[in-house]
């Protein structure tokens, strides 16, 4: 009876190691994905679809947010670094800032992907994985210029502009992609800047803190709208809109005596699909992170695999020290017109959440 016993054990012990082997297999190891706050459900919905992929392929993670806090994501990234991760995963707040723990990492031998905002300044960047900047910047501006009609020759409207933070090198891209198409139209008097302030250095708006773009709207308009209107506001994330929509609200916009300007966006966070819906925000840029979550997946576990990892941009991405190989995303604008087939049959979001 006793040995019996035994043998039933043992081949219970066995078949249980067999069943729990694979599971230890699949550990490869944790990655480090420092992203820079929460403050935007973009950036929350990043955290999460990564986390969610990586387990999958079957990776550990170590999912920290800096809160928008430059010594915060480094103490994270070096912290990190101390445990051990095999790969880091970074959205920084500031490219320029994080040299020294980069180098760290080399030396340990842990690669590291620059996850949507380029890391500059370092040759440690090991390779960077976002959406297509300088077209969302054109898009947002293709969305002003179709519903003017200055394709048709009308005009002249007035228009202002937002830049992103000038910490994040996306927002030098998102700026230029838009005045690859709009500045034709000022230079031919059809758009009319009234404020005279272009250029990154004046319109940037940093950590892209929707009440800074909020404060220069109510400047810009008391400033130069006196008895003018303004037509148009080229913002460059869905958070600065809100804001400077709040502000032209404030002096009498989008009412049915006077509509909301044209104002773009980007990242279709759900405030502004609502304010889209109700005709305020015309137009957003989506850019589906499930999507960019599975392409760093991919590249991380090709590159721990000793792998070519897939890339389709060698050109791009000057970081000041290297040209950083890429894998960009496209991303696709968004207004009334489309958003259920782009936001809601994709699975992106349910419709209850935006209506």
């Amino acid at each position: 009876m006793r040995r019996t016993f035994i043998k039933t054990s043992l081949a219970t012990i066995g078949l249980a190691a067999a069943f729990t082997l694979p599971a230890f297999a699949q550990d490869k190891g944790t990655v480090g994905i420092s992203m820079p706050t929460k403050s935007s459900a973009r950036w929350i919905a990043d955290g999460d679809n990564m986390v969610k992929v990586f387990k999958e392929k079957g990776y550990k993670t170590d999912l920290q947010y800096a809160e928008d806090d430059i010594p915060n994501q480094l103490a994270q990234v070096e912290n990190m670094i101390t445990k051990g991760v095999k790969v880091l995963v970074i959205a920084a707040i500031d490219g320029t800032t994080l040299s020294g723990a980069l180098q760290k990492a080399a030396d340990k031998g842990i690669k590291v992907i620059a996850y949507d905002r380029l890391i500059r300044g370092s040759k440690n960047v090991d390779y960077y994985t976002t959406f297509d900047n300088f077209q969302v910047g054109v898009l947002q501006a293709n969305s002003i210029v179709d519903k003017l009609g200055l394709k048709q020759g009308k005009g002249p409207f007035n228009i202002e502009l937002f830049g992103g933070s000038p910490d994040d090198n996306n927002a030098f891209f998102f700026y230029d992609g838009a005045m690859s198409v709009l500045k034709p139209y000022i230079d031919s008097g059809k758009l009319v800047v009234r404020s005279k302030q272009m250029g990154m250095d004046k319109v940037g708006t940093l950590r892209w803190d929707g009440a800074v773009a909020q404060a220069r709207m109510d400047n810009l308009l008391s400033a130069f709208y006196g008895k003018e209107k303004v037509h148009a506001v080229l913002s460059p994330y869905d958070g600065l809109s809100i804001g400077i929509l709040s502000s032209l609200k404030g002096v009498g916009y989008c009412t049915a005596q006077q509509p909301c300007p044209i104002v773009s966006g980007q990242d279709a966070e759900i405030p502004s699909m609502k304010s889209i819906l109700k005709g305020e925000q015309y137009s957003t840029i989506f850019k589906d992170t499930r999507d960019l979550a599975r392409v760093t997946a991919n590249l991380v576990d090709a590159v721990l695999a000793g792998k070519q990892p897939e890339i389709n941009d060698t050109k791009t991405y000057n970081n000041g020290v290297k040209v950083v190989p890429s894998y960009l995303l496209k991303p696709v604008p968004v207004d009334a017109s489309n958003w259920k087939q782009v936001l809601v049959d994709s699975g992106y979001y349910k419709e209850s959440q935006i209506k």
